[in-house]
Formats: structure tokens, sequence, C-alpha cells
């Protein structure tokens, strides 16, 4: 993101996030997007992608972690208790 574009959003990220990929979204963009999302402070992030039938799992100051065909997903520490069920 420019300058420009920064003075025009204010400083928020969430602590959370989820994308899904449509057949339309390029992945690669995707994960462009939780890197900036990471870089903004986001703690957790999910890119569930059907296409490949997989989750690529973000958090704050980690690797990446790419799960095929998991049946939950858990909010971990940012959202307790929270858990999507993807079967």
């Amino acid at each position: 993101m420019s300058a420009e574009e920064r003075e025009k959003f204010p400083p928020l990220c969430p602590d959370f996030v989820i994308e899904l990929r449509s057949r339309t979204d390029s992945l690669t963009s995707l994960q462009d997007k939780m890197r900036e999302y990471l870089a903004s402070g986001l703690r957790l992030g999910w890119l569930i992608n059907p296409q490949q039938q997989q989750v690529e799992i973000y958090r704050l100051n980690s690797d990446g972690e790419i799960i095929n065909l998991p049946a939950i997903l858990s909010g971990e520490d940012v959202l307790p208790g929270f858990v999507l069920n993807l079967t």
C-alpha cells in the first residue's frame, strides 16, 4: 500500500480474518493480502481454498501452516471456544 493510500485508511487491523477463495480469485493475491494483514498486526487468519481442499493458517510471528482437508478449525487463543466445522 502506498503512503497516499495509507493516509486514507485508519491504522486498524482485526485480530482475526477469514478469506474464502472463489474460483475467480488469484491464490497469490489472497496470500499477499494475508501477509499484509500480518504486517499490520493480524493475530490469526484462515485462507480457505476449496479448489485445493486446503486451509492456510496465518499466525502473528509464525510461519504459515497448510492443512489438507481439515474437518474443523479452532479459533485458538484469539477466539477461545470458537470452532468452524468444515464438513
